[in-house]
Formats: C-alpha cells, structure tokens, sequence
C-alpha cells in the first residue's frame, strides 16, 4: 500500500513487474525503490527493496526517482536517478536485490543540458540496447554491450514540440514510437504525447491529434508511463501515475493500468482511463535475452 509513481512495468517469465518511484514525500526524497509483482495484472504483491540509494550507493543518498529495468546477458539492469544523476545496478533476479554496477554515475549530473533523470533502456530486435533520458530536452544513445557504458560523443539531443521529460520507446510492427510527458507533474495537465520513426534514433515525426493520455474527470495529471507488449500478442498496456484519488497532488500519486489500442494505420488511439484492466495470464515463457 502506499503512494507510488512513475511505473516501469515490465514482464519476466510468467510474470508481471512493476518498478515505481515511492512518492508520498514534499520535494520527492524518496530513497528507497520497491518491486511489484503480480500474476494477472490486477493483483499485485510487494516483492521488496530493489535498492536504496542512502544505504547502497557512494554517490548520492536521496532524490530515488524514475527506474527502469532491462534483461540482457542474462542479467537484470536496474536504471534510475538519484540525486540528479543516472545510475545502474545489477541483479540475477527481476525483483533483485540489484548492486551498484559501476561505483559512479553511468549519466553524471551536468553532463548534458536540462535534468539528467528519467533512464529508460529499449532494446531492439537485434540485441542493440539504447538508453533514453531527460528532463528539458530528450537524450539518447546507444549502449556497449556491457549495459553499464557508451560513446558520450555518440549522444543525441532532441526536443520534440511540447517535451518535458519521461522518455519511452517501444517498437510495433517495424515502427518505432517514441512517447514522452508533457507539462509539470504538478501540473492537473500533465499528459503524455508521442512520435514515430523508422529508426531508434530517429528522427521523430511527432503524432498529430494531441496528448493520447491525459486528464479527465476526477483523474488528474495522468502521466509519466511506461507500456507493455503481452509476449507473443499485439496486445498492450500503458502503467502511468495519477494524482491520488481522493485528495492528490504532484508529491501524492498513484499507479494505474490501461489497455493501449492502435488503429489500423498503427497510431495510438486515446487512451481510457476508466477502463479497467481484465485479468491477463502469460502463456509460455518469454524469451530470455
């Protein structure tokens, strides 16, 4: 129980994972990263401490904001900011515990222009991984294969119209869909926008028709997602965060689940966020990269 944003969900064998920000805090100084885990995508369990970064990190010792995961090598890959800066961490299990790779930073705090916060990695069809991140513009780059460090002169900065932070790429059907938040996290109108490419590196066409997730109703500031592909289905979710119901704010969050549609031409239609999730079972194993 609690308050919790930023989700990165994510899927692992037969189940589902959820990695959020733990809010609840004036000014965010959180310090501690939870991992959920759940059968169905409706029920979920705290699975534990994933890492905290006062206790576990040399570096920084609050601001624990925004994780991600991704799974290479057999590995477990741990993103997330601290402090205003990007660090990774390592585990042999989805839920950890996860160890600081690197003993420093993998994206240091100034290194570019705007907030170095909000990692998230995609990894394409051929194994190539890519890290996304920032706040005030967009930054991406490509990853060595060890997941803990790249070329800083191969960064690319972009801002698509309307940018603020919380990158997340995934791919669909050869398409690749680049989607970010838009507006404060503070603000009712936070909200999240995307574009298209051929390419995880762009460049981006931006999506025509405005935000696909926004406010409406009593849901406010609906934002800052993550999504979900069931393996082996065209079938999708979005986790996001919301001002909590009742009696929210931009500190005071909760994570939410919507199903992802797309028509015919492959764009994202607006998503409902009423709309309940109906159980979900994994059939099969995914594969483990």
């Amino acid at each position: 129980t609690g308050v919790f944003a930023d989700p990165h969900i994510a899927v692992f064998g037969k189940k589902f994972y959820i990695y959020p920000t733990t809010d609840g805090s004036n000014g965010w100084n959180s310090i501690s990263f939870s991992v959920w885990s759940s059968n169905d995508l409706q029920y979920w369990a705290r699975e534990g401490e994933a890492l905290n970064v006062a206790r576990d990190l040399s570096w920084a010792n609050t601001k624990a904001w925004a994780p991600a995961i991704a799974l290479k090598n057999g590995k477990y890959y741990f993103y997330f900011s601290a402090d205003g800066n990007i660090g990774v961490a390592v585990g042999d299990q989805p839920a950890g515990p996860f160890k600081d790779a690197i003993g420093k930073p993998l994206v240091a705090k100034g290194a570019v222009p705007g907030q170095v916060i909000d990692p998230m990695v995609f990894i394409d069809d051929d194994g190539s991984a890519y890290l996304y991140f920032g706040q005030g513009n967009c930054n991406a780059v490509k990853l060595n294969d060890d997941m803990v460090s790249f070329d800083f002169a191969t960064i690319k900065t972009f801002k698509p119209i309307a940018y603020n932070e919380a990158p997340f790429m995934f791919k669909r059907n050869g398409r690749y869909y680049l989607m970010w938040s838009e507006n404060d996290t503070r603000d009712p109108r936070y909200c999240v926008s995307y574009a298209t490419a051929d390419s995880p590196l762009g460049p981006f066409t931006k999506a025509e028709g405005g935000p696909v997730l926004k406010a409406k109703g009593v849901v406010k500031a609906a934002g800052h997602h993550s999504v979900l592909q069931i393996p082996g289905k065209d079938e999708w979710y979005i986790a996001y965060h919301r001002f909590k119901i009742p009696g929210g704010n931009g500190y005071n969050r909760e994570t939410c689940i919507s199903p992802m549609r797309f028509d015919a031409d492959g764009k994202i239609l607006p998503i409902n966020v009423f709309e309940k999730v109906k159980p979900v079972k994994i059939k099969g194993s995914i594969l483990k990269l």
